[in-house]
């Protein structure tokens, strides 16, 4: 089971072979808690994903995730409306940031198994018009900074060390390793 609505995290598990027998979005509160960095909750919400799609389906193997962009100890979620994309990219413009995804497999005798991905990323510098632009194609709508690497923003990235499948929203190599480990993958 994947614990997702992201048509993106379907279509990466596709890459590898994999397609969910069912696919049940939870509803957790995704705020961060006071001063809670963003390392941490990408790691804390995918974690309670997982147990919350698992106490839905005992028995069931349930795989969840949850990407978070951060600048420094700042998070940025999905933009609520197009002038926060706007701030978020002004934000990104010309500076590194980082992009963490918590990944967390509960097994069906209910263990949790977790790993957390870290992709450096470096914006070129941004112009206004670049901005608008990018903000007017509304691809930033329900992607965490504000942008979609898979798209028209993969222009603005001058240096990524790391996962790109996990700025997209799923580290594939992470996932396949953690489902080989309980014997649901093959090598």
């Amino acid at each position: 089971m994947l614990a997702s609505a992201s048509p993106r995290r379907l279509e990466l598990l596709a890459r590898i072979g994999i397609t969910p027998d069912r696919v049940a979005p939870t509803d957790i509160d995704e705020n961060p808690l006071k001063a809670e960095l963003p390392r941490l909750l990408a790691a804390r919400l995918s974690a309670a994903k997982a147990e919350a799609a698992g106490a839905l389906a005992p028995g069931a193997l349930v795989l969840a995730a949850d990407t978070v962009v951060g600048v420094g100890r700042r998070i940025l979620g999905k933009p609520a409306d197009a002038a926060e994309a706007r701030r978020f990219l002004a934000l990104l413009s010309g500076r590194r940031h980082h992009v963490y995804t918590g990944v967390a497999l509960r097994t069906p005798d209910g263990r949790l198994r977790t790993r957390l991905v870290d992709t450096i990323l470096a914006f070129q510098r941004l112009t206004e018009a670049q901005i608008e632009d990018y903000v007017a194609g509304e691809e930033w709508r329900g992607k965490a900074g504000g942008y979609a690497i898979q798209g028209r923003a993969e222009v603005f990235v001058r240096f990524l060390a790391g996962s790109h499948s996990n700025v997209v929203g799923l580290p594939l190599f992470e996932t396949a390793q953690l489902l080989r480990g309980v014997g649901w993958l093959s090598p």
